[in-house]
């Protein structure tokens, strides 16, 4: 039996919030809505993380950071974790990155066979935090709230350049599968900066835009003295104090956030089209690292639990699961054994270490009732933060904290903590036990400071004297692209081109 192609559209800071059942109605994205409709879709999908490189480790491997050992945006994911780039080129297929994952460390491949561009973050151990300086604000590369303040339009960033490429050499790829040089099954995987910040959109996709009534948060601003003892936290490492977020600010960032989904939309199109174009059938998964808060409380980008942040849209399009929506909750760490189970890949032999497990029977009407978990260890913690979300509750556990306990079908906005609600104790410690028969959080705290502390000697270590960087260089080997003296130029021409002539 063929094993079917697969292509992975990833996504970074993509607000889950926004995709009740694919794209919301008023948000302009064809595409994506197009996909969605053909997709299962899951409406309660978390991240395992909400942070680039912890989410993406544990997305790609289906373990989470605390097995993995990639806590923050500086920690190496080791070479020894089979991903599902691994799992499936092990089982023959060609496997090959367009775009960002964030890998930290000396391997830059992960698995992946090819890799079509370099990473638009660095790979090395510059971004560590350091809980041995609680409250420590690292200046050069904490968020801060200029991502806010100085929102708007321009034309070309930093980031558009870079998802311009993605797309371009995944679109490149998709006709270059086309051509069957190589009669392996393929796995692509596309992956986009956008619509992270900085909130800068194109005219043409801000234009679309100027009369949405969503450009304000449902939920305002938080008063500082009344938020919750971490997103405090955030609040002083984005730098709160020394910027002052007016509504027009919030405006402009919404409106741009909204803008680069549709900028995303139109890369997605181009790379559909070029499948379609050359007829090549392939389960298509969409998926974000993590969320955004967007002003929500009067917090912006990452780093929490709340479901702006930890919520990620998550869309599965196979002839095995049904399309439809799917409102249980799982995880992105879920990717990794689905991608097998659908590729009919075994991970048999790394299972019992896998903790992420396949959505395809959910897709085929199995009810799911397996909590879901969330670790986050980075910039603006100071101790390792826990996660369940088991049926309709949230529970929220640290060793540096009280607490919280939520009901998201009666506040899906999590504005009542009802931690301390006598009618809500039992709940409070049957999630409590689960939590602490799967995190030891004392030893988790011990591990992550370990960690740190090798990478700051290691780091200031490796920039004393020369530099060599562990950024990927792509291979492209100009004296075999497109014609040259020791081809025949009859065959290159007739290779290289799809549909083949008559």
């Amino acid at each position: 039996m063929s094993k079917p192609n697969i292509l992975i559209f990833m996504v970074d800071q993509l607000n889950g919030t926004f995709f009740p059942d694919g794209p919301a109605d008023w948000l302009h994205a064809p595409n994506i809505k197009k996909l969605a409709m053909r997709s299962t879709r899951f409406k309660n999908a978390y991240t395992a993380s909400p942070l680039c490189a912890p989410g993406r480790a544990s997305y790609m491997s289906g373990q989470l950071p605390s097995t993995t050992g990639v806590y923050d945006n500086a920690a190496e994911f080791p070479s020894s974790i089979p991903t599902y780039a691994h799992h499936l080129r092990r089982a023959g297929y060609q496997t090959c990155l367009s775009g960002k994952m964030h890998f930290v460390g000396p391997d830059q491949l992960h698995g992946f066979e090819e890799r079509m561009t370099t990473d638009i973050y660095p790979p090395d151990f510059g971004w560590t935090p350091d809980y041995r300086k609680p409250g420590e604000r690292i200046e050069w590369w904490y968020h801060n709230m200029g991502s806010v303040t100085g929102s708007g339009i321009a034309e070309i960033t930093n980031q558009m350049e870079y998802d311009d490429e993605v797309a371009y050499h995944a679109t490149r790829k998709v006709y270059d599968y086309a051509r069957g040089k190589d009669t392996r099954p393929w796995c692509l995987t596309v992956s986009f900066t956008h619509p992270h910040d900085p909130y800068v959109a194109r005219k043409k996709y801000w234009d679309l835009y100027e009369d949405c009534t969503h450009l304000m948060p449902e939920v305002g601003p938080i008063p500082y003295n009344e938020q919750d003892v971490h997103s405090k936290r955030i609040l002083d490492a984005n730098d709160r104090d020394n910027f002052n977020i007016s509504d027009d600010d919030i405006k402009r960032s919404r409106r741009a956030y909204f803008a680069n989904i549709s900028y995303l939309d139109d890369k997605v199109g181009e790379v559909m089209e070029a499948l379609e174009a050359t007829r090549q059938e392939a389960i298509i998964l969409f998926v974000a690292d993590h969320g955004d808060m967007l002003g929500e409380r009067g917090l912006w980008f990452k780093m929490s639990f709340y479901e702006g942040s930890a919520r990620v849209p998550l869309m599965i399009c196979s002839p095995n699961m049904e399309p439809g929506l799917i409102e249980s909750p799982v995880s992105n760490i879920d990717v990794c054994p689905t991608l097998c189970d659908l590729a009919g890949v075994s991970m048999e032999e790394v299972m019992p270490w896998t903790e992420g497990m396949s959505l395809v029977p959910m897709g085929q009407g199995v009810e799911r009732t397996a909590p879901v978990a969330m670790e986050y260890a980075a910039e603006a913690s100071y101790s390792p933060l826990v996660c369940l979300r088991y049926g309709k509750w949230k529970h929220i556990r640290c060793s540096l904290d009280p607490d919280q306990l939520f009901d998201l079908d009666a506040d899906p906005h999590e504005l009542n903590d009802l931690v301390d609600h006598p009618d809500h104790q039992g709940t409070l410690q049957t999630l409590r036990a689960k939590s602490e028969k799967r995190w030891d959080l004392e030893r988790f705290d011990a591990e992550v400071r370990r960690s740190q502390a090798r990478r700051w000697v290691v780091y200031e270590a490796l920039r004393n004297g020369d530099y060599f960087p562990w950024d990927y260089q792509p291979l492209q080997k100009a004296s075999e692209r497109y014609m040259r003296n020791h081809m025949d130029l009859n065959v290159l021409e007739e290779n290289q081109r799809f549909p083949r002539g008559e």
